[in-house]
């Protein structure tokens, strides 16, 4: 078993559910097999850009 973390750049992956989270990392919530966490990812992470980089083009428009 397997969940989604993201971190604060709002990036995902997936980690294993017996382990406690990476440092900067946290539960997005979503636990499953390695491919349900990875199709809910695909789902969820529709823009791959790091959130600091889509903040900075935002402000640029």
């Amino acid at each position: 078993m397997f969940k989604v973390v993201v971190n604060d750049e709002e990036q995902y992956s997936i980690w294993p559910a017996d382990r406690p989270e990476p440092a900067g990392w946290h539960t997005e919530g979503f636990t499953g097999d390695r491919e349900e966490c990875m199709a809910h990812i695909d789902e969820v992470w529709t823009d791959m850009r790091p959130r600091s980089l889509r903040v900075a083009m935002a402000e640029q428009e």
